[in-house]
């Protein structure tokens, strides 16, 4: 293990960006089901979904031993095979398995814990003047106040201004992320720390935002300046610090009911960190981790430091289970490529149907390679446009490799996919890695920026499903809230902020889908179909307990739904205080 005293390098910390927010919740007080080994726990009495077909399953009793599902059956059956187990009277609660990221920041989410969350899941500021009073009641680091998770839309007076920043704070320098996390805000001070002035030159794809009419800037950054700049604010800090990190968002998360999270765009650091957190016993989760190149550049990939697709830890630990491959990026920025134009192209060329992230020969290039190499492939593909090149790219790939077996290749975050498309990914095995709560949280830009016809076609998860594709769902935390239920009761309603509803009837997903969608089309998304993702004799006793059942509420209720208790291996991670 590398010494508590070693530090992380910018590189590192910008990818590392989500690790601490609920580790306190994982150290508080919390009963450990079966911490014995030897020890059986029956539970009983409750709404025991197994998720193991494509229509709901209940059974009476589960058993767990050794952090294993020993039986699923009748409370007879079990108690009579294990006669001195401890039981659970589930009180008419849901038991189900336990969540699992499709796609999100786990590292992210744990930086994030050093400044102060802004988001409407954290400390919610309603106008400008609340957002910089939170700022003002946070402890800088590294010399730096940062704010997470702001969005102009929950504010009522809208986005903060360089005045509004500069006028609380004319010297300490500030950073706030927007919760897209690919745009931000510094202030003067801020931008004379970075060294950024009219004259700079904004790293591609990305612009340091100056005024049209003075040429001053503005303190927008906007994608690749405004990660430079995030990972220049935080610097680097000791291992001590990323483990309290880790701690932090992994309690966060098991708050939600994850039992298993993904961090994206993983660096050389972090695999180190990672696996160091994993022998010193700070992880109870299992973590999905891909490769990025753009950010990290070729050589990660092509001379890892891992086995591709295997755990860190016997079955357990670190997984590293493919490679990032990105075309384009949020269509709320207006940074997705799209076959038509967008409808308001203000600051942009007539006709703009936004960019790809890279140049298209080496989007196929990349592609060629996981192909080449065996390596589980994840595009990254949000606008209708981006989506054919990523297709495309693929079928060249099989073209030129003839590799078109069982490879788990996903498309994420598939947000303006066609109907035509997903034949597509029916016909080419993708998995559409979707994320629902997209629509809640940007239903309405959708609709002014791209118009009705196109909004009201946005993360089409019931489309998918009704053709076969394989769907695993995510809420991409933090550029959204981490909770699955709400993820949930986005796809099943699709209402907006605004209270508008996104298509018709048929647009709206089952909840049982949806429910398959963070368990067990996701364990299959990560080839953990054998251990994980259903409640089956011999998987891994990773459950979930919920309040009520997410089939039996109406479902504009499910987002209301509490998590009551979270097991990983068949130990409690969280259990929620009367």
């Amino acid at each position: 293990m590398v010494s508590s005293k070693e530090t992380l390098s910018r590189t590192a910390i910008l990818s590392m960006a989500g690790a601490m927010m609920l580790a306190s919740a994982l150290k508080a007080p919390g009963q450990a089901l079966a911490a014995n080994e030897g020890d059986v726990t029956v539970f009983y009495n409750g709404e025991i979904l197994t998720m193991e077909g494509d229509t709901p399953a209940y059974v009476d009793a589960v058993a767990i031993k050794d952090g294993t599902i020993a039986f699923v059956g009748s409370k007879g059956q079990a108690l009579a095979e294990f006669a001195e187990a401890k039981v659970v009277d589930l009180k008419g609660r849901t038991l189900l398995p336990g969540f699992i990221d499709g796609w999100g920041h786990f590292t992210l989410l744990a930086q994030q814990t050093l400044g102060v969350d802004l988001s409407y899941f954290g400390t919610n500021p309603k106008s400008r003047a609340e957002l910089v009073q939170r700022l003002k009641e946070t402890k800088p680091f590294n010399g730096w106040i940062t704010g997470h998770g702001y969005s102009a839309a929950f504010l009522r007076d809208g986005a903060p201004t360089l005045e509004d920043l500069d006028a609380a704070f004319p010297d300490t320098p500030i950073l706030i992320a927007d919760m897209s996390t690919n745009t931000g805000m510094v202030n003067s001070a801020g931008l004379r720390k970075l060294g950024f002035t009219p004259e700079t030159p904004a790293l591609q794809p990305g612009e340091i935002v100056k005024d049209p009419k003075t040429g001053k800037l503005t303190g927008a950054l906007i994608f690749m300046p405004f990660k430079e700049a995030f990972a220049k604010a935080f610097g680097s800090y000791p291992r001590e610090v990323v483990f309290q990190t880790y701690r932090d968002a992994q309690a966060r998360l098991a708050q939600q009911g994850y039992t298993t999270v993904q961090t994206y765009q993983l660096a050389t650091q972090d695999v180190q960190n990672l696996r160091a957190a994993f022998d010193a016993g700070e992880l109870a989760v299992d973590v999905m981790a891909i490769v990025d190149d753009i950010t990290y550049g070729e050589s990660f990939i092509q001379k890892p430091d891992w086995k591709w697709g295997a755990y860190s830890h016997g079955e357990r630990g670190l997984k590293v289970c493919g490679m990032l491959v990105s075309v384009d990026t949020a269509p709320q920025l207006r940074l997705a490529r799209f076959t038509q134009p967008y409808l308001d192209t203000r600051g942009f060329p007539d006709g703009f149907q936004g960019n790809f992230v890279r140049p298209v020969a080496d989007i196929e290039r990349l592609v060629r390679y996981a192909y080449q190499n065996d390596i589980q492939l994840f595009g990254y593909a949000a606008g209708d446009g981006g989506i054919d090149l990523m297709l495309d790219a693929i079928a060249k790939a099989v073209a030129a490799t003839g590799k078109n077996g069982d490879r788990r290749t996903a498309i994420s975050h598939s947000t303006f996919v066609r109907a035509d498309q997903l034949e597509r990914y029916k016909a080419q095995s993708v998995i559409a890695a979707m994320w629902p709560i997209n629509g809640w949280m940007y239903g309405d830009t959708y609709m002014k920026i791209l118009g009705p016809e196109r909004a009201n076609a946005a993360m089409p998860v019931a489309t998918a499903f009704a053709k076969g594709v394989v769907v695993a769902t995510h809420t991409d935390y933090p550029s959204a809230g981490p909770s699955v239920l709400e993820n949930i009761w986005s796809g099943a309603t699709r209402m907006t902020v605004s209270g508008q509803v996104l298509g018709g009837p048929e647009m709206k997903a089952a909840p049982y889908r949806l429910l398959q969608a963070h368990t067990r089309n996701t364990a299959f998304m990560y080839r953990d179909e054998q251990t994980k993702g259903t409640i089956t004799v011999g998987k891994v006793a990773d459950l979930v307990v919920l309040d009520r059942n997410p089939l039996t509420v109406a479902p504009e209720d499910i987002r209301s739904i509490k998590v009551m208790e979270t097991i990983k291996r068949g130990k409690t991670i969280y259990l929620r205080q009367p």
